[in-house]
């Protein structure tokens, strides 16, 4: 179909034209249209009526359009989908244009530069992500538009970069460098746009500013890209983005975003909701910023002894000075969203109310300061002197800005008398004007006798006279008739129009010289943008420290003792969610005790009596630990782990297309291949995806080299009861188990861990608590006494000579074929040579069926 050449029509295709990934929002008068592709899948998208432009000729033109009053839930509607929208606004005014009026896209909206955040994103970050591939490493580097935050880091390979972009929750990357077909697929199926880089040449100054304090050359570049995509998509200064902080994952607890998951820290598994998370749990913040800053904390806790101390010092603090922290509780309740609040001054998108409560904000730290400085307890008379009071400029604001000002800060309303000398003259000659008018409307119905008569006033006549039928014939000879009703008519007078004139002008005066006088404020407080954020920072750390004195002190907390052995000694330790959701204090405490020579807990016990709970409930008690808090326990001696490793819970991973079986042996694996004697392991039921004795083999493979070769201290839970044995040949590892008795054909969880192995699983015993048919209970007792005779239950056996053959890689591998002692040796041959990694579940199921089909033959 011919492109229709209207001047209006080739003007949008020539914009169009460079924004061919984005949906085009063109300005028409009061609307913004859609037209050609955009128009149909706009219409289908947003629920738009689908019309067309010249739709009685063949070049009939698709466009959907909508108020511009009304674009931002349309624009939002698209980028939460995943689309880019450019928007396209008239740059002249009409009445100046010679032929077309001039239009240019004044903005670029992505996923990722989303400012406008609905209410139940104030807690959240949204970040923008920017990645390059170099020869060696891929640089990353990301941003907060709404606060300004930059920060970069390098990695060695996809799977890293993924896990960061998954653990930032990026909805869109900038991407430099290859992306082969399978990389493509994961960042899709994740739901992650990947934007090219911009090529010209943009914000060399922002760059400059922002990367000035990186050294690594991937950082650098990536940083470079960021920043240029940000400023020549927003197309505008951004005064408030921030140096660059660039970190290495080592400088905090290493967590993939699985184990993340995998232990609750910031959404459920079930719901992906923040309830009944630990970040639910620990949040008592007062203020948006503060709760964000948690949330950072969680995903990157400490892994230096004095960071941590220092937190858990002004905890203490705190805790200790009760009345302090009840009154700095109380006064951050009045501390609006800084961090954001300083990012729309930059931007140029704050307004009236929003200032306002920039004003009000800056107005509360004085009283904060003061309330540090008087404590007693010398830490927090020293954070009192880091934060900086900016509360002559709040004051400043809140004498300028009305106490309600509106929405729009084009339209008057927004400054309050007594703040500006010219501002008051237009403001006395609107309140005179009115007075006159109220004293002519009543000298004229004293000169006419006419009771009724009235002064109205509309946008089309301006002011009048009205005087209804039943009077008219009073009407004087000076009045000069203007318009008539049908039960009234409508007059003018010389007087009024003159006082009118005087009015009009000192309206639309008043008008403009208040957004005039709103900018240059604007402008003031954009001169405060470095201080505003170092302010920011120092209330939103203290706003989270805070809450977590409150978390102690609500939730029976103690201070933890940090030990420099990896000693674990928790008494009474609990899980703080579980323990959050039960009622009536049911939760039962369970201690943790892995001295020097201890290294593994082997856990047995039914499923459903507490196994996970105790795992989970040392890794989250070492989590708010080294994030600073107080831990659920009476009391707490802990190290300081620097990784933590989990495989809990059976899932398929979806974005990869891995089978259940094959997700446990790849974070067994990344576990065997990373951890260190320093770091947190959590197996649950490892080797529980395939078949019974090769999943014993390879537990008992697993467990003995974490053993000799890693030295983790290790929560292992398993029903292979044929593995504790093990403890008779493993010095380091100790039998445990959770308490579980019968009573009357009734199986009694005690919830309790118990030193040494459980004497069984209880398994059919669950069953019948899940509700399964009595027929199908008593035909499982009657099997399982059938097994129990033919079976002489070995303890698996597994010799140190065999361990020195074990790699990471090759443990899949060896221990399945250490249970083929008598099958034919070809079909060995080809199961050692074959790359697990590398075949889908639906390869290996044909290749099983095929031994399978050769062993049968033979």
């Amino acid at each position: 179909m011919a492109k229709s050449q209207t001047p209006m029509m080739k003007q949008y295709y020539e914009i169009k034209e460079k924004y061919a990934d984005a949906f085009l929002f063109y300005r028409v008068g009061d609307f913004y249209e859609l037209f050609e592709e955009d128009a149909v899948l706009g219409a289908k998208l947003l629920e738009l009526t689908l019309t067309y432009r010249n739709k009685n000729t063949e070049n009939k033109i698709p466009m959907a359009g909508m108020p511009h009053h009304a674009i931002r839930n349309y624009i939002d509607s698209l980028v939460d989908k995943g689309y880019k929208v450019a928007i396209c606004d008239q740059v002249e005014d009409p009445k100046d244009a010679q032929g077309m009026v001039k239009r240019e896209v004044v903005q670029l909206i992505t996923p990722g530069t989303m400012m406008d955040e609905k209410p139940e994103q104030a807690t959240q970050n949204n970040y923008l992500t920017s990645v390059i591939f170099g020869k060696e490493e891929y640089g990353l580097s990301y941003s907060d538009l709404a606060t300004g935050e930059v920060q970069t880091t390098h990695f060695n390979s996809f799977e890293e970069v993924f896990n960061e972009l998954l653990s930032l929750q990026t909805k869109e990357v900038i991407w430099l460098g290859e992306l082969n077909q399978n990389q493509q697929s994961v960042l899709k199926k994740a739901n992650i746009l990947v934007s090219s880089p911009v090529t010209e040449a943009q914000g060399e100054s922002e760059q400059e500013f922002v990367v000035q304090r990186i050294t690594n050359q991937s950082e650098l570049t990536a940083t470079r890209q960021l920043i240029q995509y940000i400023v020549a998509t927003q197309k505008r200064q951004l005064a408030h983005l921030q140096i660059a902080k660039s970190y290495e994952a080592k400088s905090y607890l290493q967590m993939s975003h699985v184990v993340k998951q995998n232990l609750e820290i910031i959404q459920s598994s079930k719901t992906h909701k923040k309830m009944g998370s630990l970040y639910w749990l620990m949040d008592k913040t007062k203020t948006a910023m503060g709760s964000r800053l948690l949330k950072q904390w969680l995903e990157r806790p400490l892994v230096l002894e004095k960071d941590v101390l220092y937190r858990q010092n002004m905890v203490q603090a705190l805790l200790d000075d009760f009345f302090t922290r009840e009154e700095i509780s109380d006064a951050l309740k009045n501390v609006y969203d800084l961090e954001r609040l300083t990012g729309r001054v930059a931007f140029g998108n704050i307004n009236g109310r929003q200032m306002r409560q920039l004003g009000q904000s800056l107005s509360q730290v004085p009283k904060i300061i003061q309330l540090l400085d008087s404590s007693d307890d010398e830490i927090l008379q020293n954070y009192a002197d880091d934060i900086v009071d900016l509360s002559d400029l709040g004051q400043k604001i809140m004498t300028a800005i009305v106490d309600d000002p509106p929405i729009a800060i084009t339209e008057g309303s927004l400054i309050k008398e007594g703040y500006d000398k010219q501002l008051d003259d237009y403001y006395h000659a609107m309140h005179n004007g009115t007075k006159w008018l109220a004293d002519l409307e009543r000298k004229e119905k004293e000169a006419t006798g006419i009771p009724s008569l009235k002064i109205g006033y509309n946008k089309v006549f301006g002011y009048y006279l009205e005087v209804t039928n039943t009077h008219k014939d009073k009407v004087p000879e000076r009045y000069e008739r203007k318009q008539t009703l049908s039960n009234a008519e409508r007059y003018l007078t010389p007087e009024l129009k003159e006082m009118q004139t005087l009015i009009l002008q000192a309206q639309t005066n008043s008008v403009d010289y208040q957004y005039q006088l709103f900018v240059t404020l604007r402008d003031e407080v954009k001169n405060h943008i470095e201080l505003l954020q170092q302010l920011s920072h120092s209330i939103s750390a203290l706003d989270v420290l805070t809450s977590f004195s409150i978390l102690a002190e609500d939730k029976r907390l103690v201070r933890p003792e940090l030990t420099n052995n990896q000693v674990i000694d928790v008494q009474d330790g609990r899980h703080p969610v579980v323990e959050a959701v039960l009622e009536n204090d049911q939760y039962i405490p369970n201690n943790i005790e892995m001295g020097e020579d201890i290294n593994i807990f082997l856990i047995t016990g039914p499923n459903m009596s507490g196994k996970s709970t105790y795992m989970r409930q040392l890794a989250l008690i070492a989590i708010m630990n080294q994030v600073g808090s107080f831990v659920p326990a009476s009391s707490a001696k802990l190290p300081i782990f620097d990784k933590v490793f989990t495989r809990i819970g059976a899932a398929d991973d979806l974005i990869s297309g891995q089978s259940t079986f094959m997700v446990e042996m790849n974070e067994a694996n990344q576990a065997l291949k990373n951890a260190t004697a320093k770091s947190l392991i959590l197996f649950d039921e490892i080797g529980r995806g395939t078949a019974t004795y090769d999943g014993m083999s390879l537990a008992g493979a697993i467990i003995k080299y974490l053993h000799q070769k890693v030295g983790a201290k290790t929560l292992f839970a398993t029903h292979y009861h044929e593995l504790t044995s093990l403890e008779q040949q493993l010095p380091h590892l100790k039998n445990v188990h959770v308490g579980a008795s019968e009573k009357d054909g009734k199986l009694i969880f005690l919830h309790k861990i118990i030193a040494g192995p459980a004497d069984q699983s209880y398994g059919i015993h669950v069953a019948k608590l899940a509700g399964l048919p009595e027929e199908v209970i008593n035909q499982a007792n009657e099997m399982l006494l059938e097994f129990e005779n033919q079976d002489d239950h070995q303890n698996i056996q597994i010799n140190d000579n065999q361990l020195d053959l074990f790699t990471p890689e090759a443990v899949v591998d060896k221990t399945q074929t250490d249970v083929l002692t008598n099958v034919d040796s070809d079909i060995i041959d080809e199961i050692k040579s074959i790359s697990l990694m590398n075949k889908t579940p639906f390869e290996l199921m044909n290749l099983i069926n095929d031994w399978q089909q050769r062993l049968i033959k033979d």
